[in-house]
């Protein structure tokens, strides 16, 4: 049995699992269809991830496998980790892994901790080319990894990849890319407020309102009130 498994078995809470299935939408049609969960917190995987530093890559990969949310969530800490501390063909060999397995990263909340700290880190100084085709992809999670990325070149001021990416996805029919555009936006907007608002006098009026609303969301509350104006009723 995987050591990193038994630790997690071991203070599953079949309570708190019933709750985070509703939480985490899996029922049939919803974002997290046949998601199971352990009902383990996020400060007790992030525990026995640290117990279990320097797990093998391919260990972490077979995890990325398991039905069960938290032990997904765990394999991807790990491989955050190793990619961090990792020489760069190291980190080079993560990355792929990453990207090959990249249909396992299959909910919001393990594609926004390891989206921006993998492939977000590796393509700061290389062709993001990859993130373009993601953005195309019919898979929500391919397209959510598209856009976390980039809050990686956000914070080394680096803005063109994230509005390339929200524009292309203005007519995207998930509500959870509206809200992980939105949120990019305003952390280019924290970083220099002129360019969020060239990217809204230009697209305001076509955004989706819940983008919108998540990318004015730190504007002082008359501006907040003249961007919602510009936008057309949906």
């Amino acid at each position: 049995m995987n050591p990193v498994i038994e630790d997690l078995e071991r203070i599953s809470n079949p309570g708190k699992a019933q709750f985070l299935q509703g939480f985490f939408k899996t029922g049939p049609g919803q974002y997290g269809e046949g998601d199971r969960f352990m009902g383990i917190t996020m400060p007790q995987i992030r525990s026995i991830a640290k117990k279990h530093r320097g797990t093998p890559i391919s260990e972490c990969v077979e995890m990325q496998y398991d039905e069960r949310h938290e032990v997904r969530m765990t394999a991807l800490i790990l491989m955050v980790d190793a990619f961090k501390k990792g020489q760069a063909a190291h980190a080079e060999f993560i990355y792929n892994q990453y990207i090959d397995h990249r249909a396992q990263v299959n909910n919001w909340d393990l594609v926004d901790l390891s989206a921006p700290y993998i492939p977000g880190v590796w393509l700061l100084n290389r062709d993001r080319g990859i993130l373009h085709e993601l953005m195309k992809s019919e898979y929500l999670w391919d397209r959510r990894i598209a856009v976390l990325s980039t809050l990686h070149f956000i914070r080394n001021n680096d803005f063109g990849d994230t509005l390339c990416l929200c524009s292309g996805l203005l007519n995207d029919n998930e509500d959870l890319m509206h809200k992980a555009c939105g949120w990019m936006l305003r952390e280019v907007g924290k970083k220099n407020i002129d360019v969020l608002r060239g990217f809204l006098s230009d697209f305001a009026s076509s955004m989706p309102r819940t983008m919108l609303r998540y990318a004015i969301e730190r504007f002082p509350e008359p501006e907040r009130k003249e961007w919602l104006a510009v936008k057309k009723v949906d």
